[in-house]
């Protein structure tokens, strides 16, 4: 079983975020970086499957610049490791993302090839179904479940309410939700094997974006909040400022 899992470097969900001179980009000062939350999904999965098929490799793969090494070596257990360099890399769209991964596959022998469903620093969610395009094999969004037998994969994930199963033959691109495992955590002997786990570096001419940012601003502050009253008696005031000033009834 061949797995390849495409990951990428963003900023934590805790991190505190400013806009760079130039209103463009991010200001990457002081941010802590991690692993894309929903790739750890991905990574987890691809280690239980080769596990599980008793013969294989995971190879974890990412579009980024220099400083994403450190998290591809926070994807314990992985057979190898490659970074397609470019420092303009963070600020490639889905598209531009999609075309490089998908170049670099395309000469690698696979059976699935892994994502978190989306980026939790653009939630675009393109990535996945556009590589899976681009390499002519089928796709399946949001998994939350998944067996592998004969060639095929059986997968489960929501839709409005209730739950789908869709089946595809390999080679195929599985996005994945949480929920669907539960990533390891990382011993200290884990993180000492993984600094010495083979991390192949290529540089990447990095493909022209089809989406351009023309300004970055702040989510407006938030009005004060106040106090109409206590109990029951505030109920009718409660209402009125819902339906005249909030507009919301």
């Amino acid at each position: 079983m061949e797995i390849i899992v495409c990951v990428k470097r963003v900023p934590a969900t805790t991190a505190r975020l400013n806009i760079a001179q130039g209103g463009l980009a991010l200001d990457p000062a002081g941010i802590e970086f991690v692993l894309n939350p929903y790739d750890e999904f991905a990574v987890e999965e691809a280690l239980k499957q080769r596990d599980a098929a008793g013969e294989g490799s995971v190879t974890v793969l990412t579009f980024g610049a220099a400083e994403s090494q450190k998290e591809l070596r926070t994807c314990l257990a992985m057979d190898a490791a490659i970074l397609l360099q470019n420092e303009r890399a963070p600020h490639a769209d889905a598209i531009a993302t999609a075309q490089v991964l998908a170049d670099a596959i395309r000469d690698m022998e696979y059976d699935l090839v892994l994502f978190g469903k989306q980026a939790v620093d653009r939630d675009q969610h393109g990535v996945g179904p556009a590589v899976a395009t681009l390499l002519g094999i089928p796709c399946i969004t949001e998994i939350e479940h998944l067996d592998l037998a004969d060639s095929k994969v059986s997968c489960q994930r929501e839709a409005e309410g209730a739950t789908e199963t869709i089946e595809a033959s390999l080679p195929c691109a599985l996005t994945c939700q949480k929920g669907l495992n539960e990533p390891r955590y990382a011993s200290l002997k884990g993180i000492m094997a993984a600094k010495k786990k083979s991390l192949d570096i290529l540089e990447t001419e990095a493909k022209e974006a089809k989406v351009n940012i023309l300004a970055m601003t702040p989510p407006p502050q938030r009005p004060a909040g106040q106090v109409v009253g206590q109990g029951a008696d505030a109920v009718p005031e409660l209402l009125r400022l819902l339906q005249e000033e909030s507009k919301v009834l």
